[in-house]
């Protein structure tokens, strides 16, 4: 095939060189150095609205931040949770034996060089002593940052908790050229991770599998946006079970921004944009496509927001669930209208402050009870249904393998932390997103119909805390962390509170709202017991 700019050349893409026939020289480099609205003619790719894959890997976010995060290596115990739930994915990962790394270090001239990229080599017990106690070759461990990739709103150091493994610094032109060599280092000179090293029954352990990955970073979100993570985890866990056959259709919103402003692409599987109100309806068509062209064991993502599946694509969304296709739904639940600045929606809670609902003499903030998506898709036929949060990996990747799995439609809805919007701190995504879930904001749940015919044998509220309780205490301080709780620490809920930190009347009426919302899933789910009905 000619590499001229044919047809059929246009959507041409060589995955082990990575070419991308001239869109990285002619287009992508010259928007980085910012001459894209004048030194770039129109082609024939922007005629067909065709951007090449993971065009956005070669966009630098290094200037957005003032820190970065530092690695204590001493600390780190091969954990991966860092990776996992880096929204930016800025971390990468190796796991090499000594013969490995001495071979690549010795084509390092400069001593001083060579031995600054040893100390980022340590012996874990996952990696080093288990093995070298079963008689086998033991692998070191290190962990990289890449300067480029990372927005630094240090998810990664708050998710890091105990281990204390990572601290943010500030960053120095020294210090980011001793990142930017590292990095070269780990992509140039040392190889892929030996899949002996890589647990096969822990996703976690696959994300050093690199050639897994559907993203590499470079997308436009916000600094520690709970939206891109999940995307990426669902995305990874699908290629990490069935390798990269996957289509994705994404309806309008944060998601399609943020993912592809022109012309960076962030996916490395095809996929196409569509309108909020019916992009469960243009999956359809897609779904029909991939199998009447022998493609019926690929897998197919739908990712939309508020609008898309609570709101103006209900509608959409309960065809599809109806039409018992196999197509994967991903909801990106942050209860506002979050491209549109914040509007509310039916997702919205209520007493929360947004756009068209905003608080003052006249209003009190939403004045309207939130749509609880879940119990209306478990209600059309044979439909696997999921409440996870990105904070709770485990449960998180559960639901979404068991989903993928599912032989028909499919809906997970993710707590999706929104830092302008919730008004909380770039880095707070993860710990927002199990206080969301302990204080039955957003309780978590499976529903699979394999499981049963009764509503108690589908449903199963596994991951949320004191599930038997009405609302759940913590056990070492015994605090009570009820909806009143999780309120207070968001600036979305601000004017709730008078200057002595009273709740108001509505906000108490969404702490009520929430509890019923809990008890009856703790009815249908079977797990309600007497004590707490009684009360």
């Amino acid at each position: 095939m000619s590499t001229d700019n044919s047809r059929d050349d246009l959507t041409r893409y060589d995955e082990e060189s990575r070419d991308l026939h001239g869109f990285d020289k002619d287009i992508v480099e010259k928007y980085n150095a910012g001459q894209g609205e004048h030194g770039v003619p129109a082609d024939a790719r922007s005629a067909r609205s065709l951007i090449p894959p993971q065009t956005a890997s070669l966009r630098s976010f290094a200037f957005i931040s003032p820190d970065i995060p530092d690695v204590h290596y001493e600390a780190c115990v091969a954990c991966m949770e860092c990776v996992i739930l880096c929204p930016d994915v800025a971390i990468r990962t190796r796991g090499v034996t000594e013969e490995q790394l001495e071979t690549a270090l010795a084509k390092i001239d400069d001593p001083e060089v060579r031995e600054d990229l040893r100390k980022h080599f340590i012996k874990t017990r996952k990696l080093w002593n288990s093995f070298e106690k079963k008689g086998e070759v033991p692998a070191y461990f290190s962990i990289w940052v890449d300067p480029d990739r990372c927005k630094g709103c240090g998810v990664c150091v708050d998710v890091c908790g105990s281990h204390n493994a990572l601290h943010m610094r500030k960053k120095e032109p020294e210090q980011m050229e001793e990142y930017a060599r590292g990095l070269e280092f780990v992509k140039e000179m040392l190889p892929p991770t030996p899949e002996e090293y890589i647990n096969e029954k822990r996703i976690t352990d696959q994300y050093m599998r690199e050639s897994c990955w559907v993203s590499e970073g470079g997308s436009g979100s916000c600094a520690g946006c709970g939206e891109v993570a999940a995307i990426n985890m669902a995305l990874t866990a699908t290629s990490i079970k069935y390798g990269k056959d996957m289509a994705i259709v994404a309806a309008t919103g944060c998601n399609t921004v943020y993912s592809s402003t022109y012309p960076y692409n962030i996916f490395d599987v095809p996929w196409t944009n569509s309108l909020f109100e019916n992009a469960a309806a243009t999956a359809m068509g897609v779904r029909m496509r991939m199998d009447q062209t022998g493609h019926d064991e690929s897998k197919l993502w739908v990712f939309g927001g508020d609008g898309a599946m609570f709101d103006i694509g209900f509608q959409s969304l309960s065809r599809m669930l109806t039409s018992g296709m196999d197509i994967n739904v991903l909801v990106l639940d942050t209860q506002v209208y979050s491209n549109t600045g914040g509007q509310a929606s039916t997702a919205t809670y209520l007493s929360q402050n947004a756009k068209m609902t905003m608080h003052g003499k006249r209003s009190a903030g939403k004045a309207d009870r939130r749509k609880e998506l879940g119990l209306l898709a478990m209600n059309h036929p044979d439909v696997y249904v999921a409440a996870v949060t990105p904070a709770q990996y485990h449960h998180f990747f559960k639901a979404v393998l068991a989903a993928l799995e599912y032989p028909g439609p499919s809906v997970i809805i993710t707590y999706s932390s929104c830092t302008p919007e919730h008004q909380i701190a770039d880095h707070e995504s993860f710990t927002h997103g199990l206080a969301a879930v302990a204080s039955r904001a957003f309780p978590v749940y499976t529903y699979d119909p394999r499981r049963g015919e009764t509503f108690a044998e589908r449903l199963d509220l596994s991951g949320n805390p004191s599930p038997k309780t009405d609302w759940h205490s913590d056990s070492r301080t015994g605090e009570l962390q009820d909806f009143v709780w999780f309120a207070r620490q968001e600036g979305r809920f601000e004017k709730q509170f008078d200057k002595d930190g009273n709740p108001s009347e509505i906000l108490q009426s969404s702490a009520d709202d929430r509890l019923k919302n809990w008890r009856l899933l703790q009815e249908l789910a079977g797990v309600r017991n007497k004590e707490a009905a009684a009360s």
